[in-house]
C-alpha cells in the first residue's frame, strides 16, 4: 500500500515568500528540524497551495456533489483521484460563481519596512445595504505528505505540525502556520476510473527540474510521455539549503500537455504523478494530474464544451 498524509494549514501571520504557493523545500525544512533521522530521510513533502476559506460547490468530477458549505478550512474525503486535487487545482473550480474567483488568486499585502509581506487574511467590501461594511476570508495552505519506502513513518503527530514557520523573516514572527487537519489517503484503494480507456492530457502541478546547481543532482530531459507541439514555457527558481541557493531551470506548472504513454500505464502514471518525478521530488517538484482530454480544463474558454472533469 502507498498511503499519503494529507495537511491543511491555517495562515496565522503575515507571509515572505512565494505569492502562489509555499514550497515543499520550506515545509520540509520546517517539519525535519521536529523528527528523527529516520523520517527526516524518508520523509517527501509537496508544495503547499494557498487556499482561501470560501462558500463551494463540489466540483463535477468530485467524489461529493452540489453545495459544500465552506471549504478550504478542512479537509473533505478522499474516494476518487481526481479528489486530491480539489484544492490543488489553480482554476479553484469549487468556489461558488458569486465568489470573486481572481481576488483569490492574490493576497493583500502588507509592508514590513521596505518589505512587502502577504497578509494572512483578504478583506472585501460589501453594499451599503448591508449590516457589516467588510467581510474577511483566511487564507490556508494545503499540502501533502508521503515517506518513499517506508509508511511506517506516517503520519505525523499533530504537535510536530503544529505552530511551523516557513518563509522569511521567521525569526520575527512572520509565516506562522497553525495545523487545521489531516488525513491518510492510501493510493491503492481510489477509483481511478476517469483515467482508464480514454484520452488524456497532462497538467504540471508544480513545477518539473530540468537542471539543478544542487551538488550531486541529475539533469534529465522532458519525458518522452508527455506529446507537446510547441515549447513549454520555463522558469529559473532556486533551491535554498541553509546559506546555500541553487539554481534551478524547470518546466513552469500550469501547463499542459497531452499524455503520450500507454493506456495501460495510465493509473501507475497518476499514481506517480501524486508521488512527484524528477530531480527533487522529495521537495515538491514535479507533482502534475492527469486529465481526460475531451473536455477543457476551464469551460468558460472553449465554446461549445460543457461540464468539467
Amino acid at each position: 500500500m502507498t498511503r499519503i498524509q494529507q495537511v491543511l494549514f491555517e495562515l496565522e501571520s503575515d507571509y515572505q515568500g512565494h505569492a502562489y504557493h509555499v514550497t515543499g523545500n520550506a515545509l520540509f525544512n520546517a517539519i525535519a528540524r521536529r523528527v528523527d533521522a529516520r523520517t527526516r530521510k524518508q520523509l517527501h513533502v509537496s508544495h503547499g497551495v494557498f487556499v482561501p476559506g470560501e462558500y463551494a460547490e463540489y466540483p463535477a468530477a468530485h467524489s461529493e456533489v452540489g453545495y459544500a458549505g465552506v471549504l478550504g478550512k478542512s479537509l473533505p474525503p478522499v474516494e476518487n483521484y481526481a479528489d486530491l486535487f480539489l484544492y490543488r487545482d489553480a482554476a479553484q473550480r469549487w468556489l461558488l460563481d458569486s465568489r470573486p474567483r481572481d481576488a483569490h488568486n492574490v493576497h493583500d499585502v502588507t509592508r514590513h519596512g521596505d518589505r512587502l509581506a502577504f497578509a494572512p487574511t483578504c478583506w472585501f467590501g460589501r453594499p451599503e445595504n448591508v449590516r457589516n461594511s467588510k467581510r474577511s476570508v483566511q487564507w490556508f495552505v494545503q499540502c501533502y505528505l508521503h515517506a518513499g519506502r517506508d509508511d511506517d513513518v506516517l503520519p505525523l503527530d499533530k504537535d510536530v505540525l503544529d505552530r511551523l514557520r516557513v518563509g522569511a523573516a521567521r525569526n520575527y514572527g512572520l509565516g506562522e502556520l497553525s495545523l487545521k487537519g489531516t488525513q491518510l489517503v492510501e493510493l491503492d484503494e481510489l477509483d481511478y476510473s476517469r483515467v482508464e480507456d480514454t484520452a488524456l492530457n497532462l497538467e504540471l502541478v508544480s513545477p518539473f527540474v530540468l537542471s539543478s546547481e544542487y551538488p550531486g543532482a541529475d539533469g534529465q530531459d522532458v519525458p518522452w510521455w508527455w506529446g507537446t507541439d510547441s515549447e513549454l514555457r520555463r522558469r529559473e527558481t532556486r533551491l535554498v539549503n541553509g546559506e546555500e541557493v541553487h539554481a534551478l531551470e524547470t518546466v513552469d506548472h500550469g501547463q499542459v500537455v497531452k499524455f503520450t504513454g500507454s493506456d495501460g500505464d495510465a493509473v501507475r502514471t497518476a499514481k506517480n504523478g501524486v508521488l512527484r518525478v524528477g530531480t527533487h521530488a522529495k521537495y515538491g517538484f514535479g507533482e502534475f494530474r492527469l486529465r481526460p482530454a475531451e473536455r477543457d480544463r476551464v469551460p468558460e474558454r472553449a465554446l461549445g464544451v460543457g461540464g468539467e472533469v
